[in-house]
């Protein structure tokens, strides 16, 4: 892949879901299109592991977090902290 996208060199876990998100789907479809080296595949297929796994913490993450909100018997919405963020 000729033109690396610009976040390759950041780490993953600085990330956002959604610019990971969209990194993965530029790796993805880099290693679908065949034409990149053997060596550069590699990378990009390691790459792709590691912001395939941040992505999957931030949305377990974001689960935990939906998983608190309660709603009291007053029928007001309330949240419990979370050790997760």
């Amino acid at each position: 892949m000729s033109g690396k996208p610009e976040t390759a060199e950041v780490p993953v876990e600085s990330l956002t879901f959604e610019a990971a998100l969209a990194e993965l789907e530029r790796v993805v479809a880099s290693l679908e299109q065949g034409d990149v080296p053997l060596e550069e595949s590699i990378a990009l297929y390691g790459r792709g592991a590691a912001l395939r796994a941040h992505c999957q913490k931030k949305l377990e993450e974001a689960e935990a977090r939906v998983a608190q909100i309660t709603e009291g018997a007053d029928g007001r919405v309330t949240t419990k902290p979370t050790d997760l963020v």
